[in-house]
């Protein structure tokens, strides 16, 4: 599914919502995001225990959250109840983890491009990915089309979905063949290509640390797009848009505004 056309969403994303300044994957976080003029925003989707979306990184708990062990183990309202922003800063205790759909309404009500990375807890690859696109397709039927998965039929209005997981992605697809698709990677493997076209997947989202400009080249010059994470220096990210790297996502929105692609 390669192609040679432009990039057709905001360049500079925020990290998990609000990068540093708010609680990860909070509505908290995209409030801040949204104040500091972002309409671009990264986060991650889960499925909890009663396979509703919501908005976590980990697979366990402990680390953003008042409450411990698997999400898996826990209900979408059991993890709404508990605390998902004291551990950031006092401002931000009681903030709870959001449902999917309340940030995908957050974004269409404020006409923020979500990239929504659909995390699955270890063994729940398939259902995560199949219900990760079902809320997103809902959230956006008057936008989804048939092949909008394809990237001379993208709107830019849908939300792109990624993953780590092949599996995820194939998922998703089977689930709705109708949203654009990008395979995320830490180190971009050589047959990076044929992954690609197996997931039907029209960008691909890599650490930045692990990238060449060769590299880089490669993917343009394929026909691919190409997204990097998480890009927290001004200079790192100017050589990696002369690279001809697509986007970027940021934790530090302090410092790197969302027009940075655009100016200079």
């Amino acid at each position: 599914m390669s192609h040679f056309q432009p990039w057709p969403w905001p360049r500079v994303l925020a990290h998990r919502g609000g990068g540093t300044l708010a609680p990860e994957n909070t509505l908290a976080a995209l409030r801040v995001g949204l104040a500091r003029g972002f309409h671009a925003v990264e986060f991650d989707a889960m499925l909890p225990l009663d396979d509703v979306p919501v908005l976590l990184h980990d697979a366990t708990l402990g680390r953003t959250t008042s409450l411990r062990g698997d999400v898996t183990a826990r209900s979408a309202a059991e993890l709404a109840a508990c605390d998902a922003g004291g551990w950031h800063s006092v401002d931000y205790a009681g903030e709870p983890v959001p449902l999917l759909t309340q940030a995908l309404d957050f974004c269409r009500n404020n006409a923020i491009w979500p990239n929504v990375e659909i995390k699955p807890a270890p063994g729940h690859e398939v259902r995560t990915g199949s219900a990760v696109a079902r809320a997103v397709a809902d959230a956006y039927v008057d936008f989804v089309r048939t092949g909008g998965d394809g990237a001379e039929n993208v709107d830019p209005r849908v939300p792109l979905l990624s993953s780590f997981a092949p599996t995820s992605l194939q998922a998703a697809h089977s689930a709705v063949p109708k949203l654009p698709r990008a395979w995320l990677v830490d180190r971009i493997p050589t047959d990076w290509e044929r992954t690609m076209l197996q997931l039907g997947a029209v960008s691909l989202h890599t650490n930045h640390r692990h990238l060449t400009k060769p590299r880089a080249i490669e993917i343009k010059q394929a026909g691919y797009w190409l997204l990097c994470y998480t890009v927290n220096d001004p200079q790192r990210a100017r050589a990696l848009l002369h690279w001809g790297v697509d986007a970027f996502c940021t934790d530090r929105i302090d410092l790197i505004g969302p027009d940075f692609a655009s100016a200079g």
